[in-house]
């Protein structure tokens, strides 16, 4: 029973009295998982569950998807539920793997904004073949072949050994009424197809090829675990979060340079195959031993560098990687600083001065230096940033933050920021660290001038 598997996974990771984002796109999978939760909450030991449904518009099909939006909204504020939305700022590109990265972000805001413990994804088991068949078909090796994980960070997927055919019978027996998602027919989607023509025409083969698949993914899990267990004695020497050292890296063997090029590319979500690695491997074979380094296109805003000392993901093509790294103005006091072609100015706040908080958007901000003392650092961001996001006590990664703020991924290396060592105070134009934001008054305001 789809109910007593889900019940099993909350206490198999202890959940069930946390707080749970849940995706919800309204339909079969997803009303599935969300009416269960409703239904499970009502027992014994259940009852502290906090619930919130995150619904992401994508902007595709236009009064349709506002109807479902508010289909959403309505069967979340019946199960008692809050409901979070967004709607993608402008129509977002039909491209699989870009909404995808658009709604796990959304996802990832959803977790920060309401201090969750866990985001679940509505997956099952027919998502989980013809996940596997798609990566056999791509080429993606034995990391592909292990089909979709079960938990990975805070994301769960509650539903992997739940059938489609479950779910539908689930929502028949307790009368749901989904949405039917319009795109779901559309075979021009490369999963749609695979689910529509290619699987039915498997099952002429072999009936079960479902359970086949999901029995291989099962089984490249388990080599996948011997794999791990090798190669995490040095994972973290060779892999930083969107680099790669390349002294560690041009003494491994070549499965193993291969295998984590797979992982760099999954880290950075881009769409894979071997194919893609193959030529990643080459071209970083080419030029680690170079002094003057070379460019390759990941995506369409994101290139990788290559030299003798650097691999690593950079924002756009340049000429020269050294016209692209600015430099850090040091800030000892008030004053005015010069970063690039911009002026920063710090001055003390004047006492008995009305103020009015600035949006999170401008380029000044009221700040409190009580007990953040100078020298202070202009740059942009580093690997290891950290702040206190204004309003919470504990600190956590910039990346984590500028997702939480949508702040797109292609731009965050062009912030200004206020810094104190590995500590951001200030993201130009997007927030203030606790550390320096105001409670009562302020003591100085800072400002970016364009020269």
């Amino acid at each position: 029973m789809p109910e007593e598997i889900l019940k099993n996974f909350l206490d198999k990771y202890d959940l069930k009295n946390k707080t749970i984002i849940v995706g919800f796109s309204g339909g079969y999978d997803s009303m599935c998982l969300l009416d269960m939760l409703y239904r499970i909450k009502q027992s014994d030991g259940y009852e502290e569950m906090n619930v919130i449904a995150a619904h992401f518009n994508h902007n595709w099909r236009g009064e349709e998807s506002l109807r479902e939006q508010e289909v959403c909204r309505m069967f979340a504020a019946s199960k008692g539920f809050e409901f979070y939305t967004r709607m993608a700022s402008a129509v977002l590109k039909k491209n699989e793997n870009e909404a995808r990265i658009a709604r796990y972000e959304f996802f990832e805001e959803a977790y920060e904004e309401f201090d969750a413990d866990a985001i679940f994804t509505a997956h099952n088991k027919d998502d989980n073949a013809e996940t596997v068949l798609y990566r056999a078909i791509k080429g993606t090796g034995i990391v592909g072949l292990k089909g979709i994980s079960e938990n990975r960070g805070y994301f769960y997927r509650p539903l992997l050994k739940v059938s489609r055919a479950e779910i539908l019978k689930y929502c028949q027996k307790y009368n749901l009424s989904p949405n039917n998602d319009s795109s779901n027919s559309d075979t021009s989607y490369k999963r749609n197809f695979l689910r529509l023509k290619i699987m039915p025409a498997l099952e002429n083969v072999n009936p079960s090829v479902k359970d086949a698949l999901n029995t291989l993914a099962e089984i490249a899990t388990g080599e996948n675990e011997i794999i791990e267990e090798y190669l995490s004695k040095f994972r973290n020497d060779v892999l930083g979060e969107d680099s790669i050292n390349p002294q560690i890296y041009s003494k491994l063997l070549k499965p193993a340079k291969m295998r984590f090029l797979h992982e760099f590319i999954q880290k950075l979500d881009l769409d894979y195959d071997y194919k893609k690695i193959k030529e990643l491997y080459t071209f970083i074979e080419e030029n680690i031993t170079k002094r003057n380094g070379k460019t390759l296109s990941l995506a369409s805003a994101m290139w990788l560098y290559v030299d003798e000392k650097t691999i690593e993901v950079i924002p756009k093509r340049k000429s020269s990687i050294v016209e692209e790294l600015p430099c850090e103005v040091q800030i000892n006091g008030e004053g005015e600083y010069v970063y690039n072609d911009k002026t920063i100015v710090l001055k003390k706040f004047v006492e008995n001065e009305i103020f009015v908080f600035p949006p999170s958007t401008s380029m000044y901000a009221y700040i409190d230096l009580t007990d953040i003392k100078p020298p202070y650092q202009l740059r942009t961001r580093r690997d290891g940033d950290v702040i206190v996001p204004f309003g919470m006590k504990g600190s956590m990664k910039l990346k984590k933050y500028m997702n939480a703020k949508g702040v797109a991924r292609h731009m965050r290396d062009s912030f200004i920021l206020l810094a104190k060592d590995e500590e951001v105070l200030w993201v130009a134009g997007v927030g203030l660290s606790n550390k320096i934001g105001v409670i009562k008054s302020p003591t100085h305001v800072i400002e970016i001038k364009q020269d």
